[in-house]
């Protein structure tokens, strides 16, 4: 049997044919979005955007999703598709009627911001992040350990607070706040359901507790009481279980067989942690791209500092998935070469010559925002030790070494909580780029394995995919089957990792200086805000 996997990324969706017995990959294509991420306006009617925001347009997930199909669809016998899985960004939520029609998909709607998809990147909402905050760690809410002690601006509650606070019409019209993925997987089979790893890690829905309590929504804003009774309500379903059969009129558009099972979706995340083969306690999956998202298994589950979300039986029954996010990797690293109009292949090779420490500087990893263990979406980045000497080359190194800090920083704060990790594998664009991989074992001293899969998150939706159409009985059995062995072993030289435990020191030290809620940092940012409304 041959089913369909489907990547919803950022700029585009990316669609892959994968054979269930073996996971050959038989067609593979992608398709850009028609209006990208959307930043500084909206595309209709001249209406300005605020900072830190990121919207995208559904109909791109809809027109793109037809035309990538298609292009797969033409190099395979599609009578032997049998089963799609789904994965998109996350948080990225949009507010909807009762069945399922965008909110800006009506009437002048699309003049209204909050009425358009919060991309995951949509930073926004720290204000909102901060009072739920306050309000949970005064109250003594135990849900709140779970997500590190903080609320994520960019995740589900926050997000929501923010529409109610800044826009009461467009909250009160939605009937439901919607996960992309979960949007998708309703409009192909006509069900509406919550995935399981969306909803627990995403929006706080704990799968022993329930989600935080009407009377702590209360204390924090009267019109937010009845959130999860309401806008944030739906039947949760773990991903790999089937969500319903793809309807006739989406078979057609697609070019599919109708009444192929659709399975429930997930989040690019763990589907990239899927297909790129976690499976082992203690093993540390990073999934490498624009941003990065370190995810971890464990049989307990313990209180974490920092980390995004926990999710139980999120991949496999019996585990705690962790996650703690990185929210620009790739990004920081393309944003450079912009500003110096220099290839990546050209800084990487000018890099790889200078041995660590080298370059005098040390960089902080915030360029959108901390997000581990420091959970404050306005930190912004910075490189310490500039001088009239330092080169393009200088500081693309410094801001690669940057992120490897952070990696480490991740793994000390698991192994503080008393969850070991002893290795790292790796999957994701960034993979490629062998002098990245050998800093980042330097930095931790960590053996890094590095996936065979290329495109692990859309392998991952398709392996999904395999378990609702029945093939498989569990996640688990259809990774043993279909995901190939590490392609690659990293492991850590001495003599760097003694360097780089020195640079990691000031690394840390620069956390305790500007990773603070009196941040100069944050001041900054505040008068940047003043000016910009001036």
């Amino acid at each position: 049997m041959l089913v369909v996997g489907l990547d919803f990324g950022t700029l585009s969706v990316r669609a892959q044919v994968v054979d269930t017995e073996n996971g050959s990959v038989h067609a593979s294509a992608t398709e850009l979005y028609q209006h990208g991420v959307i930043e500084g306006q909206l595309p209709y009617g001249n209406v300005d955007l605020p900072p830190q925001w990121a919207l995208q347009h559904p109909q791109d997930w809809l027109d793109s999703m037809i035309a990538v199909v298609r292009k797969v669809a033409e190099e395979v016998d599609v009578s032997l598709i049998g089963g799609m899985g789904i994965d998109s960004t996350g948080c990225t939520v949009l507010p909807v009627k009762s069945d399922g029609t965008p909110l800006v998909f009506l009437g002048n709607r699309n003049l209204k911001p909050h009425a358009w998809p919060k991309l995951w990147k949509h930073n926004s909402a720290q204000a909102e992040a901060n009072l739920l905050t306050r309000v949970a760690l005064e109250r003594g809410e135990m849900w709140i350990n779970r997500c590190g002690g903080a609320v994520s601006p960019a995740f589900m509650l926050a997000k929501a607070l923010q529409l109610l606070k800044e826009d009461p019409t467009i909250y009160r019209e939605a009937d439901i706040i919607v996960e992309e993925s979960d949007w998708l997987v309703w409009q192909l089979t006509g069900n509406f359901q919550r995935n399981s790893f969306g909803a627990e890690y995403l929006a706080y829905i704990s799968k022993v507790d329930g989600p935080p309590s009407r009377e702590y929504l209360q204390s924090v804003d009267p019109g937010l009481a009845d959130f999860y009774l309401s806008k944030g309500a739906g039947t949760i379903a773990s991903p790999g279980t089937s969500a319903g059969y793809l309807r006739p009129d989406w078979a057609q558009w697609l070019g599919l067989p109708p009444g192929i099972r659709v399975s429930v979706p997930t989040i690019d995340g763990p589907a990239g942690a899927i297909g790129g083969g976690i499976a082992t306690d203690g093993v540390m999956y990073m999934m490498m791209g624009t941003s990065t998202v370190h995810f971890l298994l464990s049989g307990r589950e313990a209180v974490v500092p920092g980390i995004a979300g926990v999710a139980r039986d999120a991949i496999f029954p019996g585990q705690f998935l962790y996650g703690v996010p990185q929210v620009a990797v790739g990004d920081a690293f393309n944003w450079f070469t912009e500003q110096v109009n220099q290839s990546h292949e050209y800084l990487t090779e000018k890099a790889e010559k200078l041995s660590p420490g080298a370059n005098g500087l040390v960089a902080l990893d915030w360029w959108n925002g901390g997000r581990k263990p420091e959970v404050v979406g306005d930190l912004s980045g910075a490189v310490i030790g500039y001088t009239l000497q330092t080169t393009p080359e200088d500081v693309y190194r410094s801001l690669i070494e940057s992120t490897a800090f952070g990696t480490r920083y991740v793994v000390d704060t698991f192994c503080n909580a008393g969850i070991p990790v002893y290795g790292l594998r790796a999957g994701g664009g960034l993979t490629s780029n062998s002098m990245l991989l050998q800093i980042y074992s330097d930095v931790t001293g960590l053996e890094i394995e590095v996936s065979a899969v290329q495109n692990s998150s859309v392998f991952g939706a398709a392996l999904l995919g395999a378990v609702a159409s029945g093939v498989y009985d569990s996640v688990m059995a259809a990774s043993a089957a279909m995901v190939p062995d590490s392609i690659l072993k990293v492991k850590p030289i001495a003599k760097n990792k003694h360097v780089y435990d020195a640079l990691y020191t000031q690394y840390l030290g620069l956390i305790k200086i500007f990773g603070h809620n009196e941040s100069p940092l944050l001041k900054l940012r505040e008068i940047n805000r003043k000016s910009l409304r001036q």
